[in-house]
């Protein structure tokens, strides 16, 4: 995980005034570093939640774009580190938007500028306009994309 995108994550949820929150963290298996500990530090509960089984990985998933759970189960849905890596982006951030709560935030962290990292496809470098676009057609409101050297971050509520 990149310094800035540690960075940028804790500030965003340091935004965020919940108590007792239900945190999904999508494409969590640790590479290189996780933000459980940003999110369990806060008193609210993680899930791991990634297309393949190991470390800070809860719940495996073989369904990229329909996810295991009722709609509006989440008070937060973070992704760090993952959407250059989704094929279909127009069909994951709709899947976000889905189970999270209503008044719930999706914070979602990606690189605009980085070296080609299969994981295991690398597909998207993502721009503030496309950031903005992306979340807009997936139905979230209250967006703030802000950047970072290569990194950029969406926060957005639904």
């Amino acid at each position: 995980m990149h310094p800035e995108s540690m960075q940028m994550m804790t500030e965003a949820l340091n935004r965020l005034d919940l108590q007792n929150a239900l945190v999904l963290d999508v494409g969590s298996l640790n590479v290189n570093g996780t933000y459980r500990p940003l999110v369990e530090s806060r008193g609210w509960k993680y899930i791991g939640l990634d297309i393949r089984p190991g470390r800070n990985v809860d719940i495996v998933t073989s369904e990229p774009y329909r996810y295991p759970f009722e709609d509006g189960t989440f008070d937060v849905v973070i992704s760090g580190s993952t959407m250059e890596h989704i094929q279909a982006l127009w069909l994951w951030m709709p899947e976000l938007h889905r189970i999270l709560k209503g008044g719930g935030w999706a914070a979602i962290c990606t690189v605009m500028a980085w070296g080609e990292h299969r994981h295991p496809v690398d597909c998207w470098r993502i721009m503030p306009d496309g950031m903005k676009f992306l979340f807009d057609q997936a139905g979230f409101k209250g967006h703030e994309i802000r950047t970072m050297g290569p990194t950029i971050l969406g926060l957005a509520s639904k």
